[in-house]
């Protein structure tokens, strides 16, 4: 039963990664296409149609896998106890595989090749610091907005969120490692070079450590909501086999996440 559960979850994962890539790099080629020389507004319409179809993808996939779409959240999640570590490794590994099926699904829609590895090197302090910034309020728009117990409105904030830190961050805020790794695969407008894409990661991965000691911090019950998140949805199987989790509680420690255990209640 929970095996069941895990590979529709992982397929939702996969699904609306794929979906989101494709958002993301479909968006970009017909922005090029139909405003070129305009980058400003370019990137005005990739962020739009981005943050939007975010919002549709969480609503349709939330409530079979939480729809993360992203290995920082899932791994977040995992701190908090929200999802156990088999969950969280086979989520993260269907985010990865679903955002190269988006790359390649973006690029034949626009006639371009399956597969055409991006050249757009993104490199410097000011965006590997942009990342750190974009990673960090991702995680606590959604840690934040689903403690506060406005669950419902999750997609809507991290919609918003995205969209605005396309341009609020230098580095249009990619906030996610599996996208970052699909973007590799198309030579547009959204690509990031190969060589660019392991300090992505690894700054994306330092604003995610930072949200963590910030959500700790602000939510000392965070461990109490992980489960829904980004979105309530079929998790109580996993949280019957997570150690520390809310439905399958140990014996609390003090301190740090591994040792929240917090309410039931938001």
């Amino acid at each position: 039963m929970v095996a069941g559960s895990l590979r529709r979850q992982a397929l939702a994962e996969l699904l609306g990664t794929a979906l989101l890539v494709m958002a993301i790099i479909g968006s970009g080629i017909a922005a090029s296409r139909l405003s070129p020389g305009n980058v400003g507004l370019e990137l005005l319409e990739n962020a739009v149609a981005t943050g939007a179809a975010l919002v549709a993808i969480i609503l349709a996939l939330g409530p079979v896998s939480g729809a993360h779409l992203n290995p920082v959240i899932t791994l977040i999640d995992r701190v908090f106890h929200g999802v156990s570590t088999t969950a969280a490794a086979v989520y993260v590994v269907a985010q990865v595989v679903g955002a190269i099926a988006g790359a390649v699904l973006a690029n034949l829609m626009f006639s371009l090749p399956a597969i055409e590895v991006s050249t757009k090197v993104r490199a410097g302090g000011g965006l590997w610091l942009g990342e750190v910034v974009a990673t960090f309020g991702l995680a606590l728009v959604v840690f934040g907005v689903v403690r506060s117990g406005r669950a419902g409105l999750a997609p809507f904030a991290v919609g918003a969120y995205i969209t605005g830190a396309y341009f609020f961050t230098s580095s249009t805020s990619f906030a996610n490692p599996a996208v970052a790794i699909g973007r590799m695969f198309s030579n547009t407008f959204a690509g990031i070079a190969p060589s660019s894409v392991p300090a992505f990661i690894g700054f994306e991965l330092v604003g995610g450590a930072v949200a963590v000691v910030a959500i700790w911090v602000l939510y000392p019950d965070a461990a109490a909501v992980a489960p829904r998140v980004v979105v309530p949805h079929d998790a109580d199987d996993q949280r019957q086999t997570v150690p520390g989790s809310v439905s399958g509680r140990t014996s609390s420690s003090s301190g740090g996440p591994r040792g929240m255990e917090g309410s039931e209640s938001t």
